[in-house]
């Protein structure tokens, strides 16, 4: 089965800009704040196709260049046969946050390759809350850590994701 994030076609630039004699250069450095409000609208266009965090009632609390904070109470439906949070929506949870992250620079990316370490149980009820942060970002790759914890700030999970740069954006800049 194909991830949701997979890889559709590879964005061919490498993220640096190439001189006619083909020595790279560094891209101009941005504005903190304009920054941020790209990576919020980001954010909210994001939201407003992601079918899948809609329907498991995830949130988007926070986002920043590199970072997403996201939460997901757990449903009766999202337990399984010990009463616990299935693995699976703890997973769904921590990689939304991560695709959130890692689009937040205003390049498309997708998810190359991602593992979790489930820590404890979550139950039903429990409001659980993703924190991504980017802990690796050069040419087309990224590398993100999320932490996935209950209302008590007790750790559930920690997952890790790489990510790769598609064709595209989100929000057209001006020049």
């Amino acid at each position: 089965m194909r991830h949701p994030h997979a890889a559709e076609a590879p964005d061919p630039s490498p993220g640096r800009a190439h001189h006619a004699a083909g020595a790279q250069h560094e891209p101009a450095p941005v504005d903190p704040a304009r920054a941020q409000a790209i990576a919020r609208d980001v954010g909210r266009i994001m939201l407003a196709d992601d079918r899948a965090a809609v329907a498991a009632g995830i949130e988007l609390l926070e986002i920043g260049p590199g970072h997403a904070r996201m939460q997901m109470r757990v449903r009766p439906e999202f337990t399984n046969g010990h009463r616990i949070a299935h693995g699976g929506y703890i997973f769904l949870l921590a990689d939304t946050t991560f695709a959130y992250a890692c689009n937040s620079h205003n390049q498309r990316a997708v998810a190359a390759s991602a593992a979790i370490e489930f820590l404890a149980p979550a139950h039903e009820g429990d409001l659980l809350t993703a924190e991504g942060r980017e802990q690796h970002l050069s040419g087309r790759s990224g590398v993100y850590d999320i932490r996935v914890t209950d209302p008590h700030g007790r750790l559930i999970a920690l997952f890790r994701g790489r990510s790769t740069k598609i064709r595209g954006h989100f929000v057209e800049e001006a020049t």
